[in-house]
């Protein structure tokens, strides 16, 4: 077992995949910010601070994978199976596939990339070579 590994294309990959799934969570919290002022007797100021605190650490977990960085790693783990919650709600009850089908394709996606060989891996301290 070596101590410090090349890092994979596959988590890289994965980590521009996340960091693109938080930077889209702080564009829907600005919006949300910015239609909520926009009419009377709506206050979504909390709700939009939520969801740009939430979304801010995606954003770090998606560059913490980009630098390699294996603490990245888990918490990115958990959001993709909580997204596929959110998208199996909006394929399902909510009857808008084309907001839940691309939300499932991105999450089964990343997790495959999460748990590819290689991956896997390097998040247990592993030269590439040896993930062969």
């Amino acid at each position: 077992m070596t101590t410090k590994s090349a890092v994979p294309g596959t988590v890289r990959a994965a980590g521009v995949f996340v960091a693109a799934e938080g930077a889209a969570g702080v564009v829907f919290a600005i919006v949300l910010l910015v239609a909520g002022s926009s009419g009377p007797g709506r206050n979504i100021y909390g709700e939009a601070g939520y969801f740009t605190v939430i979304f801010g650490g995606v954003i770090a977990c998606g560059i913490g994978l980009l630098l390699g960085k294996r603490w990245a790693r888990g918490p990115s783990t958990a959001v993709q199976i909580l997204l596929l919650g959110v998208a199996w709600y909006a394929m399902g009850p909510s009857d808008r596939p084309e907001l839940g089908v691309p939300v499932a394709m991105v999450c089964v996606a990343v997790l495959v990339l999460l748990f590819r060989a290689p991956s896997r891996a390097w998040a247990d301290g592993y030269a590439q070579e040896d993930a062969k």
